[in-house]
């Protein structure tokens, strides 16, 4: 698999409900990330993507773009959370070592109600 290929099909797992497998079978040592509202560990992103799961697990997660350069993919996905029709516009970078992400950011902007702007977000 692709470095592109791996971080849709992790993201995915993740989303569908599968966030112990996708750190099972994608994630490396050492890993870290930078979303502000957890620890930067691999065990408290897990166990807040299990939760995200049982709190909504038939939200809708489709990637619109994933762009691959070096050592480095990013992934532009859209979110539904199923409880309370919240949309989201996410960017993961992720960041790969020895074929396994060591290293991800998320950058998350809500989609508001009534968009200005006539492009839409995706």
């Amino acid at each position: 698999m692709t470095q592109k290929e791996i971080s849709t099909e992790f993201l995915t797992k993740c989303a569908s409900g599968n966030p112990k497998e996708a750190f099972k079978l994608y994630v490396g040592e050492n890993f870290k990330h930078h979303n502000p509202y957890f620890k930067g560990d691999a065990e408290s992103l897990e166990s807040a993507m299990q939760q995200s799961s049982r709190e909504s697990p038939n939200k809708l997660f489709e990637i619109m773009l994933a762009i691959q350069e070096n050592n480095i993919v990013s992934v532009h996905s859209h979110i539904v959370q199923e409880n309370n029709d919240i949309e989201f516009s996410v960017v993961h970078i992720l960041r790969f070592k020895n074929k396994k992400i060591v290293e991800v950011w998320d950058i998350i902007q809500n989609v508001p109600e009534e968009l200005i702007n006539e492009n839409g977000m995706f």
